[in-house]
């Protein structure tokens, strides 16, 4: 299990532009609305996108989908974990709490 990152903790990292966040609900999801700079990346597509989107193995990544509830987040983290990223990281409350925070977010 990926270990948790907070809201505050996330926003720092992205101001830094010290993480890749990765959108773990993809498609229309993330089309519709995504946190700054978050690369689309669903479960079914880890293995075939991941050295592509994700070359640096040691990088900080941070996956999220839409809530708590949603368990995408946390099958992408374990398995980028499971090809060997060594800096996995889960934004367990997702998108929805992002949003009821006021936060900035994009669309494609």
């Amino acid at each position: 299990m990926a270990a948790l990152i907070t809201r505050d903790e996330l926003t720092a990292a992205i101001k830094a532009e010290s993480v890749t966040v990765v959108d773990a609900l993809g498609g229309a999801y993330y089309a519709q609305q995504h946190l700054p700079g978050a690369l689309a990346l669903a479960p079914a597509d880890v293995d075939a996108q991941a050295p592509a989107l994700l070359p640096d193995r040691d990088a900080a990544i941070v996956t999220y989908c839409s809530n708590p509830a949603c368990p995408n987040s946390g099958q992408v983290a374990d398995r980028l974990t499971a090809l060997g990223y060594t800096n996995v990281r889960k934004y367990r409350e997702g998108i929805q709490d992002w949003v009821e925070a006021g936060l900035p977010t994009e669309s494609a």
